[in-house]
C-alpha cells in the first residue's frame, strides 16, 4: 500500500468545523452544509437595506422586552461539527442564550431568516430549510425583497410547515413574537 493512500481518506471528505476556521477571511460567506463547503458572494445592497430594516424591527422588540437576542451576518451558527452557517438573522430566546458562546452560536437559533438573493432562491428555500429543520431550528423566515413577499414556518416534526405568507406593505403578527406587528412596507423600503 503507498503512502499516500494512507494520507487520503477513501470516500467523500467531509469537512468539520476545525477545516472551517482555517478558511481565508477574503470577504466570501462560506459555510459547511453536512460537510460541503458552500460558498457565495457578499450579499448586495437592497438584500442588506432588508436585513438591516427588519433586524431592526424585531431587535427593538426584543430588547424592549428582554426576551432574547437577535444576531445578523456575519456570525457562525455550529448546528454539528459539519454543519457551520451563516443565517442573515438569528434570535436566540432568553432562557436559551447558554448556546451564545465566546466562538459562535451552539445549537438551534429559535428563529432564522434568510434575505434571499437573485443567487440563492433555490438554497434558502430547499437547502437550508431541510438542514434547519433536521437541526431543531423551530422558526425559519424567508424575505424575498424581489417579490416583497416574507413566507413564515414553523418546524413540525423534522419539517417545516408554512404558517403564512406575507406580501406588499402587509402587516405581520408572528406567533413567536404575539406583540409584535411588522410593517412591511417598512422593511422593503
Amino acid at each position: 500500500m503507498s503512502r499516500a493512500s494512507q494520507r487520503i481518506p477513501p470516500g467523500p471528505i467531509k469537512l468539520r468545523y476545525e477545516d472551517y476556521v482555517g478558511l481565508p477571511d477574503d470577504g466570501r460567506r462560506y459555510e459547511i452544509l453536512d460537510g460541503d463547503l458552500e460558498v457565495s458572494p457578499a450579499p448586495a445592497p437592497r438584500h442588506q437595506a432588508v436585513s438591516r430594516n427588519l433586524h431592526r424591527i424585531i431587535d427593538r422588540h426584543v430588547d424592549e422586552r428582554r426576551l432574547g437576542s437577535c444576531y445578523y451576518a456575519p456570525i457562525d451558527v455550529i448546528l454539528a461539527p459539519t454543519t457551520i452557517v451563516q443565517p442573515d438573522l438569528l434570535f436566540v430566546a432568553a432562557r436559551r442564550e447558554a448556546i451564545v458562546t465566546a466562538r459562535a452560536v451552539e445549537g438551534p437559533p429559535d428563529l432564522i431568516v434568510e434575505i434571499v438573493s437573485s443567487w440563492s432562491g433555490r438554497h434558502d428555500c430547499v437547502t437550508k430549510a431541510a438542514l434547519y429543520a433536521r437541526y431543531g431550528v423551530p422558526h425559519y423566515w424567508i424575505a424575498d425583497p424581489a417579490t416583497r413577499t416574507l413566507r413564515i414556518y414553523r418546524r413540525q416534526g423534522k419539517r417545516y410547515g408554512r404558517a403564512a405568507t406575507y406580501t406588499g406593505t402587509a402587516e405581520v403578527r408572528p406567533a413567536l413574537f404575539p406583540d409584535l406587528v411588522i410593517d412591511l412596507g417598512r422593511v422593503w423600503v
